[in-house]
């Protein structure tokens, strides 16, 4: 069978510049479609991080003009093939210079000019997509620009994915601004397309435009159907039902493989998982922390945002700590919630560290030495860290939401079965209450070892997602 052809575009992409799991995604995605057969490739822009290190590398395959507004500007294109996927970097210092994300409508501008970019790319880099799959609102005015501005053009042929992968964040701005940096005409301003709140918003342009949109968990899908997942937006996704699905996420196996992790001091696997508890040893070794006897590990590699549950972790941490426990933080965020943990760290030195920042080699070791990983989270529309957890042994405590719920299988102790432990309401008792259950769940050995199996032996990895995503560009380029 003939395998679309498939352009992925991105605000962000690893290895080459992320701030979160779209990069993941986008990095991780086009390698695994194309050991299935496809042609997947990714255009991205040009960042000043990437083109630092990537700049004699990165050959230019063209230059041309675009206008955005009344502005005529540059746009160079250029080429790198790394680990078999072709990757496109658009180039233009003006607006890629500075920081992935400007903020305001500068940030606007930014998304609005790559947009186009991509589409008057597509005609002159010698690679003509069948499906342009556009991800969150940085490009999610392709659709909408292809069946209205390009409609007439070899462009108005490409079909498109929309992917959601925070609906938060949805780029909106002033009407005579959007009309300004994407040349739109009033009616698409109107509420039935773009048009919300008095502002014209980028990603309902996509909702409303794209052939099929997806997101990164079924659950989350199910969600983004109800106003507090939608942020004002589940009028359209209602209507549009039939179109949105849900796909899991995956996780690079090699990346995160505890058998050859050279990240981490003790190799292990299911089989024999002795290398955990001496990775755990070496942790808290390396951290400063106490090792008690029979003291459990409870760790949290995150962003410290809201959203991340942070508010119900701040509000039970004391009675946390009243147990036999260990507690390792890692990430970065909001300062508010930054200050707070390194008074914790203060308040319980030994038993307590808060690393604020963020540290790969250290990521790695924590998810290989601990007990238990909490993602408390308030939404998730997938979350990969729970997946990386349970690959090295280490059991998820989350809320069932979005890509959480889909992807953790609470212990029932009936039949023996799960790999992690749940709770649903967004309640710091709550979650108080399921990490007691947890610890004493895995005091018993044999339980832990049985839990600790069946995490370790899921398939989480991106191959899964790439046949759902192949099966769904299949299903759009088929559909008359």
């Amino acid at each position: 069978m003939e395998h679309p052809k498939i352009l992925i575009a991105g605000a962000e992409c690893t290895p080459f510049a992320k701030t979160g799991g779209l990069a993941d995604v986008i990095g991780t995605l086009p390698a695994y479609l194309n050991a299935l057969g496809a042609d997947a490739r990714v255009i991205l822009p040009f960042h000043s991080q990437i083109k630092e290190k990537l700049d004699e590398k990165a050959r230019v395959v063209t230059e041309f003009q675009i206008s955005v507004g009344w502005r005529n500007q540059y746009v160079g294109i250029r080429e790198l093939v790394q680990n078999g996927v072709t990757y496109y970097f658009t180039d233009n210092d003006a607006y890629f210079g500075g920081p992935i994300y400007q903020g305001g409508e500068a940030e606007g501008e930014q998304y609005a000019y790559f947009s186009r970019a991509v589409l008057e790319a597509v005609t002159r880099i010698g690679f003509f997509p069948d499906i342009i799959h556009c991800n969150d609102w940085h490009t999610a005015v392709i659709p909408m620009l292809i069946k209205t501005q390009y409609q007439d053009s070899p462009q108005g042929n490409i079909k498109t994915l929309l992917t959601i992968h925070n609906m938060m964040y949805q780029g909106q701005y002033r009407p005579d601004f959007v009309k300004d940096v994407l040349g739109v005409s009033d009616w698409l301003l109107a509420p039935e397309y773009m048009g919300k709140d008095g502002a014209g918003n980028f990603m309902k342009a996509g909702l409303s435009f794209a052939d099929k949109i997806n997101t990164v968990s079924p659950s989350y899908a199910a969600e983004l159907r109800e106003p507090y997942y939608a942020y004002g937006l589940e009028g359209i996704l209602n209507y549009r039902a039939d179109d949105l699905t849900g796909i899991v996420n995956g996780i690079d196996n090699d990346e995160y493989d505890p058998l050859h992790d050279g990240l981490i001091d003790f190799p292990f696997d299911a089989r024999s998982t002795a290398g955990k508890t001496k990775n755990k040893e070496a942790l808290l070794g390396r951290l400063g922390l106490l090792n008690r006897k029979k003291l459990q590990l409870i760790s949290m590699v995150t962003r410290l945002t809201p959203q991340k549950g942070i508010d119900l972790v701040l509000r039970v941490i004391h009675e946390i700590m009243q147990e036999n426990v260990a507690f390792i933080l890692l990430g970065t965020g909001d300062t508010d919630y930054e200050n707070c943990f390194r008074e914790l760290e203060e308040q319980y030195k030994g038993r307590l560290c808060a690393y604020i920042g963020y540290n790969n080699a250290l990521a790695h070791q924590i998810y290989a030495g601990s007990d238990l990983f909490l993602m408390p989270s308030k939404f998730e529309p997938c979350g990969i860290s729970q997946m990386i957890a349970q690959r090295y042994g280490t059991l998820p405590i989350v809320r069932e939401t979005g890509g959480l719920r889909d992807t953790v299988v609470p212990y029932n102790e009936v039949t023996g079965d799960g790999d992690g432990f749940s709770f649903t309401n967004y309640n710091a008792h709550d979650m108080l209450h399921v990490i007691r259950y947890a610890l004493h769940t895995i005091a018993d050995g044999r339980t832990k070892r049985r839990l600790m199996a069946h995490a370790m032996r899921k398939d989480h990895s991106f191959s899964r997602s790439a046949e759902a995503y192949l099966a769904l560009y299949h299903e759009i380029t088929d559909r008359q």
